[in-house]
């Protein structure tokens, strides 16, 4: 697929010496590389003899039985097109050195010595080895009867495949402050792959993860790592067969530990994603030009890119799988909502609060957080005006749990009815919805007869007078209108301008509609119970608000009373719609990735179709509804997507769409 690269970190069985078995157990998992179509495999550290040699090291017949392992391994490439690097001892001059060898097709491409020995605690290897700090720049050595380059400054660079560019580093270059692939994504190295040893012992599994989570998201790369597999010495160390592939951040892949046979781990990294990431984070190239120095590049052919997509793609990326992770993310954000009303209450010394209450997600969310912050300044919730605000299209149904939420809070309720306003404003510029009707109740029914006449004119003019009277309410009692747009909403420019997109604050302007569900959930579960009022009937009437249809309520209800205007079959499905802006926004997918992507996450929840007219709905809605984001209240930003004009998003309001909806509709034909 294009953009992304194969990459496995292979475990093999390993016994101390054993170089024919050894030879075996690595083919093998090359040959499985080859067969999934893996640009790259790396193996262990000393993987040909076994790290725990020891003293052996320098005994002439290992070092030659090395070299004839690596011999076999050469030939046996010639058929398998992976670039693949292993672990061995090699004399060069006077000194032995423990290196990476990287090989294709029966060429040798060049060896990388092991920078830092440790020699501290169970270590010693400064014993064996010279360490790689003294060879100079442009060395090259003879090995396998191959002249190769040989050295720190060496990087792998794929003729066939953009971006793909390895830097390797041998076990305790990880572990040092200033290891060697500082350097190398510097000098542009994308996949940092690390042939380790490392015994474990008790909490350092957690610790591998950290330094690698950190070194890739630090340097915009994959992070390879493969520690020593089973078969190790037991004499002093034990080893766990640990191996993972990171990712900007994140693990992609990893290994089962202790398992005692070979293991391949893969996964596609995502070379697109980390030249965005490079792109969009400035500091990084300042880091880069600091740090540079001169590298050597040898050429590799990464062969032809897969069509499937071999690593997990989340549907919902804004939500975290781990429960407990997610629990923290909820309590995090709702923290931050709440903290940032309130200073900002602070600082304009507005006493109240004003909002409007619909008894839908987001004002219920809104609702939430201004309890919590009127809280935080030690007043009474009575300070929060929570008005709701009936039209033409509100059901008793959310109109009663919007009154039960802001009484149970402890509120300020009110009911301001806009409909009768609505039917006069209407009936004064001779909509035809109004025309010849005397009151409300004949303008919904000519709405019920003609759906036509339920036009954006009908909806807007609601939308607009709840935002007056809301206004009206501040200036009477001295309050501070909260808005309660949400991102998903901000995206698609799902409010109504000089409406609802109107507030003095938002406090869910970055918290996609996804996550809200979340959020609320989390009040329920977790901040119930530690607010006064009864605990369960807060908890039932939230539950009860989550398992509501998303509407705007702005066209009449059915004869039952029941809502009747669902956004999602106006817009699209809101998970899509988050997805689609995440990829697009968080890491400037084009168009065929978002789709690409998609599919992996969705599989068969929706036909490519499907897919491609709303992600055409999302584009054209993205981009001609910026000029309502280019005028929105300030609001505290939650996430890594948010797209306030002033901190996150800048875009012109007359940018084209076209030719993002070309290449939707061009996608697959």
């Amino acid at each position: 697929m294009r953009g992304f690269a194969r990459v496995s970190v292979a475990v093999p069985v390993v016994r101390v010496a054993d170089f024919d078995g050894n030879v075996a157990h690595t083919l093998s998992l090359l040959e499985r590389a080859h067969g999934q179509g893996d640009a790259l495999v790396v193996f262990p550290e000393l993987g040909l003899c076994g790290y725990t040699v020891r003293d052996l090291v320098l005994d002439q017949h290992l070092l030659e039985s090395c070299e004839r392992a690596l011999e076999a391994l050469l030939e046996a490439s010639l058929e398998r097109s992976p670039l693949a690097v292993v672990g061995m001892p090699i004399r060069v001059g006077g000194g032995v050195f423990n290196c990476a060898v990287a090989f294709q097709r029966g060429r040798i491409l060049g060896v990388v010595p092991k920078a830092y020995l440790p020699t501290y605690r169970e270590f010693e290897e400064a014993r064996w080895f010279r360490p790689g700090t003294e060879v100079a720049p442009g060395s090259r050595c003879r090995i396998a009867g191959q002249d190769v380059p040989f050295g720190l400054d060496l990087l792998f660079e794929a003729e066939t495949q953009r971006d793909l560019v390895v830097g390797l580093e041998v076990c305790e270059d990880y572990w040092v402050h200033a290891p060697p692939h500082l350097a190398h994504v510097s000098n542009g190295a994308t996949v940092i792959a690390n042939l380790s040893a490392s015994n474990f012992t008790v909490g350092k599994a957690e610790l591998r993860r950290l330094l690698a989570r950190s070194a890739s998201d630090r340097g915009k790369c994959a992070y390879l790592y493969v520690a020593a597999g089973p078969g190790e010495s037991s004499t002093d160390l034990a080893f766990d067969a640990d191996a993972f592939i990171s990712e900007n951040g994140a693990v992609l892949a990893e290994s089962r530990r202790f398992l005692r046979e070979n293991q391949l781990v893969t996964a596609d990294v995502d070379l697109e994603l980390l030249q965005r990431e490079r792109a969009v984070t400035g500091t990084f190239g300042d880091c880069a030009r600091e740090t540079r120095t001169a590298h050597r590049r040898v050429l590799f052919t990464a062969g032809p890119e897969t069509a499937s997509l071999k690593r997990d793609v989340p549907a919902h990326p804004f939500l975290p799988r781990d429960p407990a992770t997610l629990a923290t993310r909820c309590w995090e954000i709702f923290e931050i909502q709440s903290n940032a009303l309130a200073t900002r209450m602070a600082a304009i010394g507005a006493p109240k609060l004003v909002l409007g209450v619909s008894g839908g997600l987001d004002s219920t969310m809104a609702a939430l957080v201004c309890a919590a912050a009127l809280d935080l300044r030690g007043q009474p919730r009575s300070d929060l005006i929570a008005a709701t605000l009936p039209g033409l299209g509100t059901t008793a149904g959310t109109r009663t749990r919007a009154e039960e939420l802001s009484l149970e809070l402890g509120a300020t309720f009110l009911e301001v009815g806009v409909s009768d306003a609505s039917h006069m404003l209407l009936k004064s510029v001779g909509h035809d919805a109004a025309a010849g009707t005397d009151d409300v109740e004949g303008l919904l029914a000519k709405v019920r007869e003609t759906p036509s006449l339920g036009d954006v004119t009908l909806e807007n003019v609601q939308a607009r007078l709840r935002t007056l009277v809301l206004m009206t309410l501040a200036n009477q009692r001295g309050g501070l209108v909260v808005g309660t747009g949400d991102l998903s909403e901000k995206a698609l420019g799902w409010s109504t301008y000089a409406g609802d997109h109107i507030a003095m604050y938002d406090v869910n302007a970055s918290v996609p509609k996804t996550l809200i569900r979340f959020v609320i959930r989390w009040v329920a579960n977790e901040r119930a119970a530690h607010w006064t009022g009864d605990a369960d009937a807060l908890r039932r009437i939230l539950f009860g608000i989550l398992e509501t249809p998303i509407s705007p309520e702005l066209l009449p209800a059915d004869e039952e009373g029941q809502i009747a205007q669902l956004t999602e079959s106006t817009i699209g499905p809101y998970e899509l719609h988050d997805f689609f802006l995440y990829h697009f926004v968080r890491h400037g997918a084009r168009p065929g990735r978002i789709l690409d992507l998609a599919q992996a996450a969705f599989g068969d929840a929706y036909t490519l179709e499907t897919l491609k007219r709303w992600l055409s709905v999302f584009f054209r809605r993205f981009f001609t509804h910026q000029f309502k984001r280019s005028c929105t209240a300030d609001a505290p930003k939650v996430g890594m997507v948010a797209l306030s004009p002033r901190g996150d998003w800048r875009m012109p309001s007359d940018a084209q769409v076209k030719s993002w909806l070309d290449a939707v509709e061009a996608y697959g034909r």
